[in-house]
C-alpha cells in the first residue's frame, strides 16, 4: 500500500477498508508515515466524513496500537463511564464509590485536566497521600475485594491516539466527529471495560457547543461501542453553566464528600443518579433504570456510598480523615466573595469562561507541564434561574494571591456572569442515546 493512494481515496469520498485503516495506524504509530501525510488524511476525513464501519475500524486499530488492558480476572461486568469534559464535573468522584456500593465493579482509568476542564486524577491527588499509580495486580485485587479503584491511564494505552490527537491540535482537524469519536472510544476499549456509559456534554463549557453536534457524536460513539461488542449508551447533558457549585480540585473533593453525605448540589446529585442508574443496568444489577436509581438512593441515604469512598481512599494510600475534616484540604490563603452589582435573576454563568478564571487562579493547566494548585478555585453561591440582591455574593473565590493581584480574574468573572429580570434554569439532561 501507498499512503498517497489512500489519501487520494479518502479525498475523493471513497470508503477505506479495514485492512487499509489498520495499515495506516500501524505505520503511523511506528513512525513510517510522516506527519504531513497524516495531516492530509485527517483533513480529507474532516471534509469527507467516515462511515460507521470506517470509524469502528479506526477505533479498534487505535485501541490495539498499544497495550490493551485485560480485566477478565475481575468478577462481574465492568462498566466504565466517560465524560467529554466540562466545568465542575465532579461526577467520577461520586459515581465510583456510589455504584461500587451496590456491587458493580468500577475499574476506572482516568486522566488529568488540561485547560479549563478538570481531571479526575488531579482532584483525587488533592487528598493527601492518594496514589493514582498502582500495579495492574494491585488494581485488579482492589476491584475484586472492594469493587472500586481509580488509577491513571497506562502510558502505552492507545499510543496512536496520542500521536494523532497532538497532530489534530495543530492542523485544525480537532472538530471532526469521526476523529473525536474514535479518539474517545479507542481509549475506553483499550481500558478493558465490558460496558461503557458516556456523558456527552453540550453548551458553552463543552466541546460540542450545540445539541445537534452532541447528538451526532453520542450516536456515533454508541454505534462504535456496539460494533466493537461493548454495551454502550450515552447521556447528553447540559454544560452551559458549571455542574454543581465547586470549580477547583480540593473544592470539588469536598463537594463530592458533601454529595455522598446527601448534602450536595441538586444538579450534581441528579446527574450522578442518571449516569449511575445506567451503569447499574448495564452491569445487570438491576432490570430498569428506575430500580437502579432506588438502589443508589438507598446506598447514599444509608451511608454505604460514603463508607465505600472512605474505603477507596484508604485502599489507595490516602488520608480518609479529610471526609470528617475538609478544612485539611481547603487551604487557600485568601477567601473572598464576588458581590452582585445589581439585583435580579442570574441569567448566564458562562461555564468555559468561569473554568478559565479558575485556571488563572492555578486550578488548571495551560500546558501539560504546568503544576496545579489544589487549594484554589471558585464556589458558586447562585446558579442560573436564581434571584440575587445587589451586594449578595454570586460566588466565593479561593486564591493564594491577594485580591488586588487577581483583578484580571475578577474582571473575567463579571464579564461572564449576567443578571437580568428573569431567567430559567437550563435542563440538566437533553437526551438519552441507547442505539
Amino acid at each position: 500500500m501507498r499512503m498517497v493512494d489512500l489519501i487520494a481515496k479518502k479525498r475523493d469520498g471513497k470508503i477505506l477498508s479495514k485492512e487499509e485503516i489498520k495499515w495506516i495506524i500501524d505505520e503511523y504509530t511506528n513512525n513510517r508515515i510522516p506527519d504531513y501525510q497524516m495531516s492530509a488524511l485527517t483533513m480529507a476525513i474532516f471534509y469527507q466524513d467516515m462511515t460507521d464501519q470506517e470509524i469502528t475500524d479506526l477505533t479498534l486499530a487505535m485501541a490495539h496500537s498499544g497495550e490493551v488492558v485485560d480485566l477478565s480476572s475481575i468478577e462481574g461486568i465492568k462498566v466504565d463511564k466517560h465524560s467529554t469534559g466540562g466545568v465542575g464535573d465532579t461526577t467520577t468522584l461520586i459515581l465510583a464509590p456510589l455504584v461500587a456500593s451496590v456491587g458493580v465493579p468500577v475499574a476506572k482509568m482516568s486522566g488529568r485536566g488540561l485547560g479549563y476542564t478538570g481531571g479526575t486524577l488531579d482532584k483525587l491527588e488533592a487528598i493527601p497521600g492518594f496514589k493514582i499509580e498502582l500495579t495492574e495486580e494491585t488494581f485488579i485485587r482492589l476491584v475484586n475485594e472492594s469493587k472500586v479503584a481509580v488509577i491513571g491511564q497506562s502510558g502505552n494505552l492507545a499510543p496512536a491516539d496520542k500521536k494523532l490527537y497532538a497532530l489534530r491540535d495543530v492542523t485544525a482537524t480537532v472538530d471532526s466527529i469521526p476523529l473525536i469519536a474514535s479518539s474517545i472510544m479507542s481509549k475506553k476499549i483499550a481500558a478493558g471495560a465490558d460496558a461503557i456509559v458516556l456523558d456527552v456534554t453540550t453548551g458553552d463549557g463543552a466541546f460540542m457547543k450545540n445539541i445537534e453536534d452532541a447528538k451526532r457524536l453520542a450516536k456515533t460513539m454508541v454505534r462504535i461501542g456496539r460494533l466493537a461488542n461493548r454495551q454502550t449508551m450515552a447521556v447528553i447533558s447540559d454544560m452551559s453553566q458549571p455542574l454543581g457549585e465547586a470549580i477547583g480540585n480540593s473544592l470539588e473533593v469536598v463537594e463530592a464528600i458533601e454529595t455522598l453525605q446527601g448534602k450536595g448540589p441538586a444538579d450534581l446529585l441528579e446527574m450522578c443518579y442518571a449516569l449511575g442508574s445506567q451503569m447499574v443496568v448495564l452491569a445487570n444489577k438491576a432490570k430498569t433504570v428506575e430500580q437502579a436509581r432506588l438502589m443508589l438512593e438507598e446506598a447514599l441515604s444509608s451511608g454505604k456510598a460514603l463508607a465505600k469512598f472512605r474505603e477507596m481512599i484508604q485502599n489507595q494510600g490516602g488520608d480518609d480523615s479529610v471526609i470528617d475534616h475538609p478544612e485539611k484540604i481547603l487551604t487557600a490563603k485568601y477567601v473572598f466573595d464576588l458581590p452582585a452589582k445589581q439585583s435580579g435573576v442570574i441569567t448566564k454563568l458562562v461555564a468555559n469562561e468561569l473554568g478559565i478564571a479558575a485556571m488563572m487562579l492555578g486550578a488548571g493547566r495551560k500546558t501539560k507541564e504546568d503544576a496545579i494548585d489544589f487549594a484554589v478555585g471558585l464556589k458558586l453561591c447562585k446558579k442560573v434561574g436564581q434571584s440575587i440582591e445587589a451586594g449578595e455574593p454570586i460566588l466565593t473565590i479561593h486564591s493564594n494571591q491577594p485580591k488586588e493581584e487577581i483583578q484580571e480574574v475578577i474582571d473575567l468573572l463579571y464579564k461572564n456572569i449576567e443578571i437580568g429580570e428573569d431567567g430559567a434554569e437550563p435542563p440538566l439532561i437533553h437526551a438519552i442515546i441507547t442505539e
